[in-house]
C-alpha cells in the first residue's frame, strides 16, 4: 500500500470534505480518503503507486486547490 499526502484549501464544512472523498475515491487504484477538515490535510491510500495529477485534478473537480 502507498500513501499520498495533500494539503487542500477552501473547504468550510463537512459537505466539502464528502466532496473531496467522493472525487479522490474515484480515481483508479484508491482505496481510502481521510480528510482533517481543520489542517486540509487529505491523506490518499492505494494498492499501488498513485496517479498524482489524478489526485490533483479531481480535487480542482470538486471545487477546491491543492497548495
Amino acid at each position: 500500500m502507498t500513501t499520498s499526502t495533500y494539503t487542500v484549501t477552501g473547504m468550510t464544512c463537512d459537505h466539502c470534505v464528502s466532496s473531496v472523498k467522493e472525487e479522490v475515491g474515484e480515481v483508479l487504484g484508491v482505496t481510502a480518503v481521510e480528510v482533517d477538515l481543520p489542517t486540509g490535510r487529505v491523506d490518499v491510500t492505494g494498492t499501488a503507486p498513485l496517479d498524482d495529477e489524478a489526485i490533483r485534478a479531481a480535487i480542482e473537480e470538486a471545487g477546491y486547490k491543492v497548495a
